[in-house]
């Protein structure tokens, strides 16, 4: 990734995007090339909910993000737990998909937690298991996933939460649900989960990546973990590094899972990113229907969109902060996770106008979600191109 003031992709990159924008772009030094984005977690909604998003609105809004590449979740109707049940879903990806979509199985029947997927006859149809939206509970079940992750070369990823110390909860147990009396969902209930699967890791030596992690606990149990070189990779997301949950209002826009955490907590997931603790940030893109999040924080459901606005985020308020630098951020986005879960994006790239400054307006989403907290958020950076494998798949 360089900016295109470099003489060494200035010449050919006039050539490339005049010929691609169809537009004279007489000075460039606002525009930059940056490779395909990778977020290894996205919720496609489809099959079984595709009211919420489409495999075909869900990629084209990914492609307007910049990203070529994202990992499915499971959380579908039916669940990919068998060949038979993935093949429905990879039909809808072949037909509709504008980018590459590779789909998780899940770790567990349906999701339940009771009995493995058909791990080994799904294995190299998917890019790993997960069983996200839900914990692993049972410690015998997430030590058998383990043993069979191991034995087949795959990573499992994990949402790590305890339902035991749940209690109904619906935001962080923190000042703001305690002031505006709120049920709070405590940190333990994501970080002892991960406590109780690195023990395990470091017994059996399995792959393991944790998903959208949010306390200050879990890095620290993350980074521990890898200096004992355990093969431990772990993802977070934009709104627990710009926000935290003093900023939270009485709005089901502001309602994820995990919540967002303390100003405590933010402080030590971008000293995470910044020490390489924290592998890479994925959006955990989660589309719901306008009145499934038009119920206040208690009522509304879980889950916010994200991967239109990713990366303008996160360069105006990381970047342009001098919090890390560009390059940092591309690491996180793009070279990290392909690397980690082996996505190839060398043909793949997006070009940004650097300099464009914008409000965050959720009637421009390509994306049938538009629950989001950052609405009106004043951004710079917009994507004037996305290219995947050579072919246009967003322009402006």
């Amino acid at each position: 990734m360089k900016n295109l003031t470099n003489e060494n992709l200035k010449s050919i990159a006039k050539e490339k995007v005049n010929a691609l924008l169809k537009s004279d772009f007489s000075s460039f030094d606002n525009i930059c090339i940056l490779p395909g984005f990778c977020d290894v977690h996205v919720h496609l909604r489809e099959p079984g909910f595709s009211y919420k998003e489409t495999i075909e609105s869900g990629t084209k809004a990914s492609a307007r993000g910049g990203y070529t590449a994202i990992c499915s979740m499971p959380n579908l109707n039916p669940v990919p737990d068998s060949v038979e049940n993935l093949a429905v879903q990879q039909k809808l990806i072949d037909e509709n998909a504008v980018i590459s979509v590779y789909p998780y199985a899940s770790i567990t029947k349906g999701q339940f937690g009771k009995e493995l997927s058909d791990m080994e006859e799904l294995s190299s149809k998917v890019i790993a298991f997960s069983d996200d939206g839900k914990g692993v509970q049972d410690e015998e079940m997430i030590k058998k996933a383990m043993i069979k992750a191991k034995e087949l070369n795959k990573i499992l990823v994990c949402h790590c939460e305890d339902n035991s110390l749940l209690f109904n909860g619906y935001i962080h147990d923190g000042e703001y649900a305690k002031t505006h009396n709120h049920r709070g969902i405590c940190s333990k209930s994501e970080w002892g989960q991960i406590e109780r699967d690195l023990k395990l890791v470091e017994e059996i030596g399995c792959d393991y990546h944790v998903c959208h992690i949010s306390t200050k606990e879990s890095v620290q149990l993350i980074r521990d973990a890898k200096k004992k070189g355990l093969k431990v990779t772990c993802e977070t997301a934009p709104h627990y590094l710009i926000l935290d949950d003093s900023d939270l209002k009485e709005d089901g826009f502001y309602k994820m899972n995990p919540p967002l955490r303390s100003e405590e907590d933010k402080k030590a997931l971008i000293e995470g990113i910044i020490d390489g603790t924290i592998d890479m940030i994925a959006t955990d893109h989660a589309p719901h229907s306008t009145p499934e999040k038009s119920k206040g924080l208690e009522k509304s459901a879980f889950g916010i969109v994200g991967i239109e606005t990713a990366f303008p985020l996160l360069y105006t308020y990381l970047v342009k902060k001098n919090i890390i630098s560009l390059e940092k951020l591309v690491e996180l986005l793009s070279i990290n996770p392909a690397k980690r879960f082996n996505i190839d994006l060398s043909k793949d790239y997006s070009v940004w106008d650097l300099d464009k400054e914008y409000k965050i307006d959720p009637k421009d989403f390509l994306s049938k979600g538009k629950a989001t907290p950052f609405i009106g958020y004043k951004v710079q950076g917009e994507n004037l191109l996305t290219v995947k494998d050579g072919n246009i798949v967003y322009k402006k």
